[in-house]
């Protein structure tokens, strides 16, 4: 009877772990873009409400807008040194995509935001933000990628 158990024991542990990610595995998980106003400000409080609002008044008014910022989830496994995420973005003015890097470094097992802007002379040189594309890279390797529809 013991025995059975312990033999369900471990093959359900075998079913737990087979999910994890490999040493090399990454993952984008969510990515959020946000219009910033000129004080930077992607919303006026804390309500998830109130940031919806302001984002559509902000979509409503592009003269309110100073930059866009991309609010990135991901994950790695990788205790790299050169890990970065590269966010490309395509625009209704530019003709061909705007891209940004930024370093990044896993400080801990589970996911980890970072935050990428679009600022100044090359935010209004891509006109309205069409699609974007989201990856993590390790040095020349890409390990995960996300992309909007219309890329």
């Amino acid at each position: 009877m013991r025995s059975r158990y312990f033999r369900m024991l471990l093959l359900c542990l075998g079913f737990s772990t087979a999910h994890l990610p490999a040493a090399g595995d990454g993952r984008i998980v969510k990515v959020l873009t946000h219009y910033l106003d000129e004080q930077g400000r992607h919303a006026l409080s804390p309500s998830l409400y109130d940031r919806d609002a302001y984002q559509a008044l902000l979509r409503r008014n592009p003269e309110k807008r100073a930059a866009l910022r991309f609010d990135i989830q991901w994950k790695s496994a990788r205790r790299a040194k050169e890990l970065k995420l590269r966010t490309e973005v395509r625009g209704t003015l530019s003709t061909s995509p705007v891209q940004l890097e930024t370093p990044v470094s896993t400080k801990r097992r589970f996911a980890q935001w970072s935050a990428v802007k679009l600022e100044g002379e090359r935010y209004r040189e891509l006109g309205e933000p069409v699609a974007w594309r989201v990856s993590l890279w390790d040095g020349a390797q890409i390990i995960a990628e996300q992309k909007s529809f219309l890329w």
